[in-house]
């Protein structure tokens, strides 16, 4: 949840000396974060996965989630995966789940598997099309389906005993006609059941904030956490931006020209980015960040020092 800076406090950051980076190591409050991975395919992913999670745990993250794939391509390895985090650690797992390429039986099944394992918090998400395009491709709903996250937040809620997440595209879905049809999408998954919705990552951090204030005065009041992804590969993240809509700025490009060989120096300004951005998004009332970790924790670690998150015991 975010709440508006007042007058004095944004006069008070007019006039400071001390970039936004340095002002967030004085923020006495602690912000709540939150951290995603994906399910290995190997043994060697599966190690360097639990390294990674054993490094942010002490964190005291809000939750973890795990993502699934289109059709439940990840299924098994999903399950595996929460269910070792249940087991092994005090973490709690947030499991995605997603109805592409699934009829309703199917999913209410992984809904109630969920629900008999121990798992209180689900990601409901529709999917990315299938065939390899990703979002943004062309996506028929199965007959026997449900067609969209909406529908599949009713299917959880209906179930019961879940805190469901759901998506938000502060730059626009690119299956979407208007930013105003997402804001209506994501009113009517409320009304199914969500309790938060997490955005896409973004680096238009005015874009990000004009979505926060049109949610606002559509009367959506469910915390709204920004997704905040550190990527160091910026071929990657081309590819990744064009697939979910998101706009790459010309700066980034830039920080990143000529470094195609220079991973080291890559990594450092993918943190700086990503810790600038939290740190502005702190002093605009935001309290709450969800880390696409991309199974790695160096750049997530740092970045939660920046915002003032320190190692808490997990027990």
């Amino acid at each position: 949840m975010s709440t508006p800076i007042s007058l004095a406090e944004a006069r008070a950051l007019l006039l400071s000396p001390l970039g936004p980076v340095a002002r967030a190591g004085q923020d006495a409050s602690r912000p709540r974060v939150s951290f995603e991975f994906f399910p290995p395919k190997s043994d060697e992913a599966e190690a360097n996965l639990w390294k990674a999670i054993q490094r942010l745990a002490p964190l005291n993250p809000a939750f973890v989630s795990v993502t699934y794939g289109a059709g439940g391509s990840t299924r098994e390895r999903t399950h595996r995966t929460v269910e070792r985090i249940l087991s092994e650690t005090t973490l709690q797992p947030a499991a995605h789940l997603t109805c592409v390429e699934a009829g309703r039986e199917e999913v209410d099944a992984v809904i109630e598997a969920y629900k008999a394992s121990g798992v209180k918090h689900i990601v409901a998400l529709r999917g990315d099309p299938p065939g390899g395009n990703g979002i943004g491709g062309v996506y028929q709903p199965r007959a026997d389906g449900y067609a969209n996250a909406t529908e599949l937040t009713a299917a959880i809620s209906r179930v019961g005993g879940f805190d469901i997440t759901v998506g938000a595209y502060p730059e626009k879905h690119p299956e979407s006609p208007s930013i105003d049809h997402d804001i209506d999408v994501l009113k009517a998954k409320v009304d199914a059941g969500a309790t938060r919705a997490i955005s896409q990552f973004f680096f238009d951090m005015d874009a990000f904030l004009r979505f926060r204030d049109r949610v606002r005065a559509a009367g959506v009041t469910i915390p709204l956490i920004p997704g905040i992804m550190p990527v160091s590969n910026f071929a990657g993240l081309q590819r990744m931006g064009g697939a979910c809509g998101t706009a790459i700025p010309d700066w980034l490009k830039a920080h990143f020209d000529g470094l195609d060989d220079d991973p080291e120096t890559r990594k450092l300004l993918a943190a700086s980015v990503a810790a600038e951005t939290c740190a502005r998004l702190q002093e605009e009332g935001f309290r709450d960040f969800h880390f696409y970790t991309l199974n790695r924790a160096d750049l997530v670690y740092a970045i939660c020092r920046v915002l003032g998150v320190r190692e808490q015991a997990t027990g």
